[in-house]
């Protein structure tokens, strides 16, 4: 089926269409929603948030971009989303204990915390340790990084899933590497 015809059957709602929707598209959602979110129930919680904006929101999806940019950029608006509710949530917590208010702070750790599923155990403390390293790093030099390294998206693709240009796109992924490197070097010094 040809993706405006995919579209078009989208747009009517039919269970066929849904179903290939699906069948095409869950798989790659959850990797990105756990490349964002390392835990598996959230990551499942996100993809499936990301299925139902698409199905309320497909009648206003112009076909400016592909169908499958639009999704990503979707799951991605929709990972972003998450982690401010949860920082924000965080720091709530946080004034609320300076106030006296007796809220235990979370301290376990969330975005260290690994729950993905293709982590092998020797590689755990690597990992937990680079997605700590990530998530320090600013919201776009993030996006752009977990969307390249993570999930193997060209820099074409990336601009079109954050509209940006592809120059824009290539000096935030050059930032995003420095700041990781000094982030680690610095993690590794303090840690030894």
């Amino acid at each position: 089926m040809k993706e405006d015809d995919f579209i078009e059957s989208l747009r009517k709602g039919t269970n066929k269409a849904y179903s290939q929707l699906l069948d095409e598209y869950q798989q790659k959602v959850f990797s990105t929603c756990i490349s964002f979110i390392p835990n598996k129930e959230d990551a499942e919680d996100i993809a499936q948030e990301v299925f139902v904006e698409v199905y309320n929101s497909i009648h206003t999806f112009k076909g400016n971009s592909k169908l499958s940019t639009w999704i990503y950029r979707i799951t991605t608006n929709k990972c972003l989303e998450f982690i401010r509710k949860r920082n924000t949530k965080k720091r709530f917590a946080f004034l609320q204990s300076i106030m006296g208010t007796e809220i235990p702070l979370d301290k376990t750790g969330y975005f260290t915390e690994m729950n993905h599923p293709g982590i092998i155990l020797e590689n755990k403390e690597k990992s937990e340790t680079l997605f700590y390293a990530i998530n320090q790093l600013p919201e776009a030099q993030k996006i752009v990084f977990t969307l390249h390294k993570v999930n193997g998206k060209s820099y074409q693709e990336i601009s079109e899933i954050i509209k940006k240009s592809v120059s824009s796109v290539e000096s935030l992924m050059f930032r995003a590497k420095k700041n990781l490197q000094k982030l680690l070097e610095n993690y590794y010094k303090n840690n030894r």
